[in-house]
Formats: structure tokens, C-alpha cells, sequence
């Protein structure tokens, strides 16, 4: 079996302690109170695999999930609007129709992936 090489133009990387985190954005246009390290630039902010970064005292806005959230907390603390709380190391998976807003009294940072739609290849 021969793999094809990956491509300089296939392949991105960004490294957390020097990437550029742009202000997360609410639908209206406003600053959200955290910020994203988006990995792929094709998707809209915050959408797809990203690092989420919420300032201390940060509301999420009251949202929907349109498919699978799933998300794992490398530092901080997360509150959900129905108390349950999520810790450093906790791994979470938010099913499609999901509603929800989170807080983080002390901030926290998260990777994320909102689930898109994906392409299976043949190797």
C-alpha cells in the first residue's frame, strides 16, 4: 500500500501558546466575552474543531444544537444553565436539539467540535 503525501496546503497546524485567537462574536455582531482558535478558516467561527477561551464571568448566549456538540475542559470550570458542572479533564458530547447556555465564573479553555458534515475517503 503506497499513501499519498500530504501536501503543504493540506495539512494546517496552530499552536495554542502563538496562534491568533479572534474575539468569539454573537449572532448580533457583539463580543461573546471569549475567543476562538479556529483550526479550519473554511468554517465559520467556532464552527468545526476549535479552542474556545472564555474570560472569567462569560455567558454563553441561550443556543440550539443543530447536531453534536462534544467538547473536553483543559482548564477551568464550565456551569451549565441547569447546574451541572464541568471540570478541568471532563470530556462532554451534547446531543443534536440540545438548548443550553453555559457560564465560567473564573473562565476556562475547552476544545470543541461542532459536529459538520463529513466525507469518508478509501485508503
Amino acid at each position: 500500500m503506497s499513501l499519498k503525501p500530504i501536501s503543504d496546503a493540506e495539512r494546517r497546524v496552530v499552536n495554542v501558546a502563538d496562534g491568533e485567537f479572534k474575539p468569539f462574536l454573537n449572532e448580533d455582531g457583539t463580543e461573546g466575552g471569549g475567543s476562538v482558535l479556529q483550526l479550519d478558516p473554511s468554517k465559520p467561527l467556532g464552527a468545526g474543531f476549535h479552542l474556545y477561551r472564555m474570560d472569567p464571568g462569560t455567558k454563553s448566549t441561550a443556543h440550539e444544537h443543530m447536531g453534536l456538540e462534544q467538547f473536553y475542559v483543559i482548564e477551568g470550570e464550565l456551569i451549565d444553565n441547569d447546574g451541572t458542572v464541568y471540570k478541568t479533564g471532563d470530556l462532554v458530547c451534547l446531543d443534536e436539539g440540545t438548548q443550553h447556555y453555559s457560564v465560567s465564573p473564573g473562565g476556562c479553555l475547552l476544545v470543541v467540535h461542532i459536529e459538520t458534515p463529513e466525507k469518508a475517503i478509501a485508503e
